[in-house]
């Protein structure tokens, strides 16, 4: 259940290929900024590269092997949000391609003009 002063935002985006517009869920609490993702390990490059239901799918280089893909996927997130490594947490799915998001110290707003959505 989320607090009171939750807020849930969806946003949108072309995608570098131009392909789709996305359509995510973000919820903003009193904890921190969410979003789930589906992470698709061992991939060619760090992306994202659309969407699978209400999740962001994420491909990452990193194996899901000693929380290497977690680790990358906390990075990939921290770097494209202008955030400090610290700010970017799994909240939900550590041992799962399915993946709770949480960014603390930035809104639903900020986190959408800074994917670019």
């Amino acid at each position: 259940m989320w607090p009171l002063e939750s807020q849930s935002f969806l946003f949108s985006s072309v995608l570098s290929s131009g392909a789709t517009d996305l359509l995510i869920p973000i919820q903003q609490t009193s904890a921190g900024t969410t979003f789930t993702v589906k992470v698709h390990p061992r991939a060619k490059k760090n992306v994202i590269t659309g969407e699978v239901g209400d999740d962001l799918k994420l491909a990452l280089t990193a194996p899901p092997v000693d929380g290497k893909a977690n680790d990358a996927c906390i990075d990939f997130f921290a770097k494209l949000l202008k955030v400090p490594r610290s700010s970017v947490t799994i909240a939900a799915g550590q041992s799962s391609r399915n993946k709770v998001i949480r960014v603390s110290g930035v809104t639903a707003q900020q986190v959408r003009q800074r994917l670019g959505f």
